[in-house]
């Protein structure tokens, strides 16, 4: 027998988005189990054998940021967010709250499938230590701290590593300005980010093809920033 399909929660009160999502997933070869509300979301995550989590943050009984919060209590399942709020600080408050993605409707499938497939494969990643990331002609060895760009060594500063390997460690996951600070430099600079602008400048320089259309470090306007996964080409 062959391994079971991986199975998905859908959190949405909208019938038509329930619908979409477990049809088109379905086609992809995912098993969609629904919950069209924060209590029945908990019950499931709780009770379920579940692989990932897709949750609205408008449901009717509860926030779906407080969802968040609860399920961060005991599980590390991966979480994407799929919401109309399109605020910037909706979008901190759920990666801060430990959401992994935050995608805003509408919404492209073809984009939301590739961000399925990133925090999918950063969960089997994180049961391995070390591993070598490749990202297109970007490979960081993290065990052996050595960088290269289509197989030429690029020598970085301590800081600058440090602030690629977080991003690396987070690839496909928008990290956000407060997370990158408090983990590279520490929580006394979470304000800090004139420091973000400067490294990441630094980073792109080195490593990106073009630094003025950057394939590799992607820029979340006002949020943070977001490693480029391998399933995005």
């Amino acid at each position: 027998m062959g391994e079971p399909p991986l199975r998905v929660l859908v959190v949405d009160d909208e019938p038509p988005i329930r619908r979409l999502l477990r049809t088109s997933l379905g086609a992809h070869g995912y098993d969609v189990v629904e919950a069209a509300s924060a209590q029945e979301a908990i019950v499931k995550s709780s009770t379920e054998r579940l692989d990932l989590i897709i949750l609205d943050l408008g449901l009717p009984d509860e926030d779906g940021l407080d969802v968040i919060r609860r399920i961060r209590e005991w599980s590390r399942i991966p979480i994407i967010v799929l919401s109309v709020r399109g605020r910037e600080a909706d979008k901190i408050e759920a990666l801060d709250r430990g959401a992994d993605d935050y995608v805003t409707k509408p919404f492209s499938m073809g984009e939301l499938l590739a961000r399925i497939r990133a925090a999918l494969r950063r969960r089997l990643q994180s049961e391995v230590e070390e591993p070598v990331f490749r990202s297109g002609g970007l490979t960081v060895d993290l065990a052996r701290r050595i960088v290269s760009v289509e197989g030429r060594e690029v020598k970085l500063t301590p800081t600058e590593y440090a602030l690629l390997r977080v991003l690396v460690t987070h690839a496909g996951k928008v990290v956000t300005h407060r997370q990158l600070l408090r983990e590279v430099w520490g929580p006394v600079y979470v304000n800090e980010t004139h420091y973000l602008r400067v490294y990441i400048g630094h980073l792109r320089r080195k490593i990106e093809p073009d630094p003025t259309h950057p394939r590799y470090i992607l820029t979340e306007p006002g949020v943070g920033y977001r490693l480029r996964s391998p399933d995005e080409g």
